[in-house]
């Protein structure tokens, strides 16, 4: 009997992995997450549920698949933050630096066009959108602990970090609906937006909001 080395196994299984994730965000896109089902994902890919449920758990694991190797490349990213950057700027630098690996990681897997659609998709399942807020909320509670550890603080005593993180977070999904409301589904498109709500976040918190300035308000 022949006896398959190792990496050659591991490569099999990655391709398999990989194909899944494909054929599931193909049909996901086109025809709808809840119309969907595991045959058709298999089918498409010719293999078992057997073996689908080798690599995940549930249809909404695989649907979320690439958007977890993104965060993933994120929270490497931000671990590499040189030490004398701030919360806010740790947090922005990290986004800018992690964006060029998590796209070539991405088209490692799926076209990055789907991953953009995908994230649409996501965005309008409401079964979707609630793993999507409890899986941020999550994300959140790391990045949190991460920028305490970075800070010298106790996450848990001191409620700066997850001040910060949440501050943050809300600019990203902001950036988000902004790009999925738009025209340009681009990558281009919404790394600018996320650049931009970014560089209005300090200004939205400290500014006077109001026209021409406060002073001239007649306030009897």
């Amino acid at each position: 009997m022949t006896v398959e080395p190792p990496g050659l196994r591991a490569r099999k299984k990655q391709r398999t992995r990989d194909a899944l994730v494909r054929a599931a965000l193909e049909l996901f896109t086109t025809q709808g997450y809840e119309r969907t089902t595991v045959d058709e994902i298999v089918d498409a890919v010719e293999v078992s549920q057997r073996t689908f449920f080798r690599y995940f758990a549930s249809k909404e694991e695989v649907a979320f698949a690439v958007q977890e190797l993104a965060e993933s490349h994120y929270i490497a990213a931000l671990r590499q933050r040189p030490a004398g950057e701030g919360p806010f700027e740790a947090l922005r630098n990290a986004v800018s630096a992690s964006w060029d690996t998590i796209e070539v990681a991405i088209e490692e897997i799926v076209p990055l066009d789907l991953h953009m659609r995908s994230f649409l998709m996501i965005e309008s399942t409401p079964a979707l959108l609630a793993a999507h807020m409890r899986r941020s909320a999550e994300m959140e509670d790391l990045l949190a602990g991460l920028i305490a550890e970075r800070e010298g603080l106790d996450v848990d005593a001191d409620p700066r970090p997850r001040v910060a993180v949440a501050a943050f977070g809300g600019v990203m999904r902001v950036a988000g609906r902004l790009w999925g409301q738009g025209d340009d589904p681009s990558v281009e498109a919404i790394r600018a937006l996320m650049e931009t709500c970014l560089d209005h976040l300090g200004p939205a918190l400290a500014g006077d909001w109001h026209a021409g300035g406060r002073g001239g308000r007649d306030d009897h």
